[in-house]
């Protein structure tokens, strides 16, 4: 199992949260707690997770958790640069549509 990892990268306007290793059980209350605190510190959040190498249904939950969480502040969260596995649960939940971000701010956020 590959360690998980969260990194915080902040611009104008936008944070960007960006994962590596697993996303699973054992790092539920660790990926939940960054999430909402990117969230509570700006109106958009980017989730990037491109070092992401395994979601299950308890990422699932964090990131549908944020989502809301951000909405009732007014904001959005985004989750960018998913490929392989971790594409296919977020496009199998419909989250991969939902937090879709806009074509121009996909590979660069």
């Amino acid at each position: 199992m590959a360690s998980f990892e969260t990194r915080t990268a902040t611009a104008p306007g936008r944070i960007t949260l960006i994962l590596s290793g697993d996303c699973d059980l054992t790092v539920r209350d660790q990926f939940t707690a960054a999430l909402l605190d990117a969230v509570s510190r700006s109106t958009t959040v980017f989730v990037d997770v491109a070092g992401v190498g395994f979601l299950d249904s308890t990422g699932v939950h964090a990131l549908v958790t944020a989502h809301h969480a951000a909405q009732g502040r007014g904001g959005r969260l985004y989750v960018i640069n998913a490929a392989g596995a971790v594409a296919a649960v977020l496009d199998l939940t419909g989250l991969g549509a939902l937090l879709r971000a806009p074509a121009d701010e996909r590979h660069h956020a």
